[in-house]
């Protein structure tokens, strides 16, 4: 469910063609946000207590959720942020920190180059301002 409502469901919403596309997948990610705020809110992982490969694949789509996702797919909604899922936030969090992910992955470089890469969501190459940082994030205080 994982890849299928939410991994899978961004690109749904970003390259929909049509209204009904759209709507049917931006509804689907945000069932998927709130089955992973629900499951979160009373665990450390998606699956109890030990990282499992559910929180492998969720993990890349929500970094770059608020970023690139939200505003420039409009999944879920332009207006839905992570931040407003505090279980999924809590999640974000831990993960960051226990997985030391700040060596591995330049989420503020992961999220521009959707800006600049994808001409049809984004023909001007207009960047985000004020941009997305891992302190908007909650990631680095």
């Amino acid at each position: 469910w994982v890849y299928n409502l939410i991994n899978n469901g961004v690109y749904k919403c970003g390259f929909s063609t049509k209204q009904e596309a759209y709507n049917v997948a931006s509804t689907n990610v945000c069932k998927g946000l709130q089955k992973c705020e629900t499951l979160l809110q009373n665990q450390t992982y998606l699956n109890g207590d030990k990282i499992t490969e559910s929180d492998l694949l969720l993990l890349p789509t929500i970094l770059r959720y608020d970023g690139v996702y939200s505003p420039l797919f409009r999944a879920g909604g332009v207006h839905t942020r992570i931040r407003d899922y505090p279980g999924i936030q809590r999640w974000l969090e831990h993960c960051w920190e226990a997985y030391d992910l700040e060596r591995t992955i330049d989420v503020e470089d992961a999220c521009l180059s959707y800006y600049r890469q994808l001409f049809p969501l984004n023909p001007g190459g207009l960047l985000p301002n004020p941009p997305i940082t891992l302190e908007a994030m909650g990631l680095r205080k």
